[in-house]
């Protein structure tokens, strides 16, 4: 059996955004927020004590965009951003920008397949393959070569139909620490909830930190299952631990969700 949950006074929730609170879409400006949730996650900042922060892909600006007002937190770019208070500055970790050639190789080889694109980020990039599955093993393999020329740098990312350059330095177990580490969240027992490798870290972190890590494939089934859940604390005393949601396939990402370099 799992240990306990924190009860809602002791817990912070830290929350992946695609796949987690909101379903997946073809392309990242498509995605919907359902009616209701920036209410449901309102409510839970006020009844943790403002523990409650986003951890994204997206660029901090993009989740305020999608959730305003939500989170007293948020840490964009796997944790190269941060904004650790509603109104405080954004703060950027210092890391190695990805050469505009390797941006420009990305952007040639995408073009080559319809629906494939590229997600440009401050410090790397992502190329997009959802809607043109031909391209991932070219993909892989043009971004493993240039990758490999600066892997003390920089790392290549599996995600859902995704390959990420990333600069290494940058994490979501790094900004699940980060943020730990401050008020309102210092002291609290932390619960990552994430859907993809790279979550991985965040997980790692919050099960260290004495918290737990959720994988929503495997202990919610679907962001409609998280958000249920996240609704149901709602009617929970401060003092009473968090339910387990239940389980569907155990509680860890599986061996093929590493989340490490590729190609290397």
């Amino acid at each position: 059996m799992p240990k306990p949950l924190p009860p809602l006074n002791r817990a912070a929730l830290l929350l992946d955004l695609d796949g987690t609170l909101l379903e997946i879409a073809p392309k990242p400006d498509l995605v919907s927020v359902p009616a209701g949730l920036a209410q449901v996650l309102r409510n839970l900042r006020d009844r943790l004590g403002g523990a409650l922060a986003i951890i994204s892909g997206r660029p901090v600006a993009a989740v305020d965009t999608l959730l305003p007002g939500v989170a007293f937190a948020v840490a964009g770019e796997h944790g190269a951003a941060f904004r650790f208070g509603p109104m405080e500055e954004l703060e950027r970790i210092p890391l190695p920008q990805a050469p505009a050639e390797w941006l420009a190789e990305a952007e040639r080889l995408a073009a080559r397949y319809p629906g494939a694109f590229v997600e440009r980020k401050a410090a790397g990039f992502v190329v997009h393959y959802r809607l043109a599955p031909a391209a991932e093993a070219p993909m892989a393999e043009a971004l493993s070569r240039l990758v490999a020329a600066a892997a003390d740098r920089f790392c290549l990312v599996p995600g859902r139909k995704a390959l990420e350059v990333r600069p290494i330095g940058a994490d979501k177990g790094h900004a699940v620490r980060l943020l730990m580490a401050r008020a309102p969240f210092r002291g609290r027992q932390p619960i990552f909830i994430g859907d993809d490798v790279t979550d991985k870290d965040g997980i790692a972190a919050a099960e260290a930190l004495g918290g737990a890590g959720l994988f929503v494939p495997a202990v919610f089934g679907t962001p409609e299952g998280v958000r249920n859940w996240l609704g149901r604390l709602l009617d929970l005393g401060a003092t009473t631990p968090l339910p387990w949601p239940e389980r569907i396939k155990g509680d860890r990402p599986s061996d093929d969700l590493a989340g490490e370099c590729i190609g290397l």
